[in-house]
């Protein structure tokens, strides 16, 4: 089932769903493993598996600390698929591939839609493709069926959110301000109208990552957003408390 109808189907039983964030190989591929497994039990619907890259531009200190230290243990973009296929099987909700152009780049566009499609990757978040830049690779999106997420930011204008909505799948990911990820954000007046502008310009589910942290932030997005979007809250926890420490915040961010 293509990704914009499952979260869709989800969204009829939760008023917010949750999105958590991984680096793959960080701190190990076995770590991964046990993150995963104590997130879904927990609750979260969809999960984005960031293929570690060099250059994380949109990403902040703590992301890209666990970047640069999964590829000095030697992650490989083929653990990364052949740890995909095992969480695909293993786990009945969506999960996306995150990860910078480059790296589809190299693996060749046409090669890495078939393998993702093979692995049952139900989407990309490529935050360094605008649209005017990967006219094949959204091509091979509709093609393969899997699910091209774009990004809208405070400053994206009405004219740029309604081409972005027009070429992208599944959803929309509004980053909650300027900024790269790992900040807190203040919740305040101004995002609330942004989050409005950013409903109003499309049709698909709107995501909001950037700064979510505890159950107050998921609870500021409800009835404003679709997707609660968890990422460095994650890893720095798994880095100061342990796997352990997963299953409880996970389950307490929905209260």
């Amino acid at each position: 089932m293509p990704l914009g109808n499952n979260l869709r189907q989800a969204m009829v039983q939760k008023n917010i769903l949750l999105m958590t964030h991984i680096v793959l190989g960080y701190p190990s591929f076995a770590v991964n493993r046990q993150v995963i497994a104590a997130m879904v039990k927990n609750g979260v619907d969809l999960i984005e598996m960031q293929i570690p890259f060099s250059e994380p531009m949109a990403d902040g200190p703590v992301i890209v600390k666990a970047n640069q230290d999964a590829l000095a243990a030697g992650a490989t973009v083929a653990d990364c698929l052949d740890f995909a296929a095992e969480m695909t099987k293993k786990h009945a909700i969506p999960f996306l591939f995150m990860t910078y152009y480059n790296i589809i780049f190299k693996y060749g566009e046409d090669a890495f839609f078939k393998k993702a499609k093979e692995l049952g990757i139900q989407g990309f978040i490529v935050p360094d493709l605008p649209p005017e830049e990967g006219e094949n690779f959204y091509r091979l999106a509709k093609e393969y069926d899997i699910a091209a997420i774009l990004i809208y930011a405070p400053t994206t204008t009405e004219t740029r959110m309604a081409k972005l909505a027009a070429t992208g799948t599944g959803f929309i990911y509004c980053v909650a301000r300027l900024g790269v990820t790992g900040q807190a954000t203040k919740f305040d007046q101004p995002v609330e109208d942004y989050l409005a502008r950013c409903r109003k310009a499309t049709n698909l589910p709107l995501a909001v990552g950037f700064g979510i942290s505890s159950k107050g932030d998921v609870d500021y997005l409800r009835g404003k957003a679709d997707i609660a979007v968890v990422g460095t809250a994650t890893i720095k926890l798994v880095d100061s408390e342990g796997v352990q420490a997963v299953g409880p915040f996970i389950a307490g961010l929905r209260g």
